[in-house]
């Protein structure tokens, strides 16, 4: 045994035998205590600073008990012990999305129509098509629009959908979450006019013909869509999305506000054996009074089902083009985005939840909002002072200097979107190349120190941790134009994002981010090693197994 492996294999030892392996434990022993599963011949990247690299490691009772060379790790083995060899593939921890909606995603596969198909005219074919076995009079729903990737060059409007059909109130939500599309039943339903005044923290879209059909923000809250599901379809909806993003290479997941709904179809889908991705939810809404006045606060929960911080949002979109800026939208010298909350009711919703011992989360993509929401946890720290808060900036897009420092002085946690600078390119333009410098700034979070959380906002960016380090580190559009080259980072950091930073955000690093001794054994296997392909190339490799606590829950 190498120098190396024994230090990084002797270290384990007291954690091998708190789990009741037998030192020595030789193949044909007693099967008492052995691994349930040991990974041989991996090029196992721990992202443990201790120990970087490693050939093998075993797993028992959900958790990694050994990590070293395969020789001594295979001597672990029993007569019922699962050996895999990885025959040199990459094998690297279970991925971490720290800010995602899967629920919402799921259910939404299962009852809507899926709008994600890169035309007017196949929109409104799909739209048709539900209309003819719906009831007239009920909502036709769809989602995942994307108004900058028509082929048509133009976005989704009222007189499109009115075209569709004239017996159905409908909607289209853009899958950024924070607009959407109506047609004119739909408008005539919730009285709204082109004369209608907006709503503060909302925007009726006109133009010289009338209402367009778009809605930002909070006018949104005038259209009675129903959300009507039943308690079998949203765990249903749990199961598909948890499949799905497995597929991915991810074993957890922050979901980023969660309904009295949610948190049953949670329960519901680990009962029935569907749930396979290890949750953090942050609470929103009525829920969020409701488990506070219980005396429930982050933290509460299992390695399964965790309660995460309280989440609030205080502006706009970045990929739809209203979060609150300090200067304009290109080409738009009137706009600076949509406030959601007033400095005063983000101040208040800070000292609530702070005082009855709850960890924040407030959406605040633009550098206006970012400040505000700093202001108040620079308040609360000063007032009613709490160790390791780790309050958090959810999207935290457009940053300077001076909200750096702060950031970092405060030890806040920003989770910028990590597949955006690459899917959503086409929208950049909309901010120009100076803003983008400091858009989605995850170089900069680094070189300030700064434990820059791992997020996808699923369903407006792509989950994809491999898109993630591809687009993190080439900051390259899908035609290959670079948005923000002075922020792109090395695949050794994009790596540390996608797994302990996003353990960090959740005050979980100590059980997971890392194939380390006494940790949750969730990792997944590559066919190809992120560093040994084109930088280019990385969303393509293959995931050939996912696995999250000794079970693999994907394999290609």
């Amino acid at each position: 045994m190498s120098d190396f492996d024994r230090r990084q294999f002797l270290g384990l030892g007291a954690a091998a035998a708190a789990a009741g392996l037998a030192t020595g434990c030789a193949p044909g022993g007693s099967d008492a205590g052995a691994p349930d599963l040991i990974v041989v011949n991996g090029n196992v990247l721990t992202q443990d600073d201790a120990h970087p690299n490693a050939e093998a490691f075993a797993i028992h009772s959900e958790r990694f008990v050994a990590v070293g060379s395969t020789s001594d790790v295979r001597n672990l083995a029993g007569p019922n012990t699962t050996v895999i060899d990885a025959e040199g593939m990459t094998v690297l921890p279970g991925f971490i999305d720290a800010h995602s909606h899967p629920s919402g995603a799921g259910l939404n596969e299962l009852r809507n129509v899926n709008t994600n198909l890169g035309s007017v005219a196949r929109i409104q074919e799909a739209l048709r098509e539900r209309a003819a076995s719906t009831p007239p009079g009920e909502w036709i729903i769809g989602f995942m629009y994307d108004d900058t990737k028509q082929e048509e060059g133009r976005p989704l409007n009222r007189v499109d959908l009115d075209a569709v059909t004239t017996d159905h109130p409908i909607v289209v939500g853009h899958r950024g979450g924070h607009t959407g599309v109506y047609n004119s039943m739909a408008f005539e339903l919730a009285g709204v006019t082109a004369e209608t005044r907006d709503p503060f923290g909302g925007h009726f879209y006109r133009d010289e013909g009338g209402l367009t059909g778009k809605v930002a923000e909070r006018a949104r809250a005038v259209f009675d869509v129903p959300s009507g599901s039943t308690p079998e379809e949203r765990a249903r909806g749990v199961g598909a999305i948890c499949r799905a993003m497995n597929a991915s290479g991810l074993t957890s997941v922050h979901q980023a506000g969660t309904s009295r709904s949610d948190f049953i179809a949670y329960q519901d889908a680990r009962a029935s054996g569907g749930l396979s991705l290890r949750m953090n939810l942050m609470a929103r809404g009525a829920t969020f009074p409701a488990l506070m006045q219980s005396g429930v606060r982050t933290g509460m929960g299992d390695e399964w089902l965790r309660i995460g911080p309280v989440k609030f949002a205080a502006d706009g979109s970045a990929s739809e083009r209203t979060m609150a800026m300090s200067t304009p939208y290109a080409g738009r010298p009137d706009d600076f985005g949509i406030l959601t909350m007033t400095q005063d009711e983000i101040h208040d919703a800070v000292e609530q939840a702070h005082r009855a011992g709850w960890q924040v989360a407030i959406h605040a993509n633009g550098d206006v909002t970012i400040d505000m929401v700093l202001n108040a946890y620079e308040r609360i720290a000063r007032e009613y002072p709490r160790d390791d808060t780790r309050h958090r900036l959810e999207h935290c897009s457009l940053v300077n200097p001076d909200l750096l420092r702060r950031i970092a002085d405060g030890g806040y946690i920003p989770a910028p979107f990590y597949t955006y600078a690459h899917y959503h390119g086409e929208k950049w333009i909309e901010y120009g190349e100076e803003k983008m410098e400091w858009m989605f700034a995850h170089k900069s979070f680094m070189d300030y120190g700064i434990p820059v959380a791992p997020a996808s906002d699923h369903s407006p960016g792509p989950y994809e941790p491999l898109m993630a380090l591809q687009s993190m580190v080439t900051r390259k559009d899908f035609s290959g134009r670079v948005w923000g080259p002075s922020q792109r980072v090395t695949l050794d950091q994009a790596l540390k994002i996608c797994t302990m930073h996003g353990a960090y955000a959740s005050h979980e690093e100590d059980v997971k981010g890392s194939i380390s001794a006494g940790k949750l054994g969730d990792f997944v296997m590559l066919a190809e090693s992120p560093y040994d392909v084109d930088p280019d190339a990385i969303k393509e490799i293959q995931i050939v197994r996912t696995v999250v606590g000794g079970v693999t829950v994907h394999e290609a």
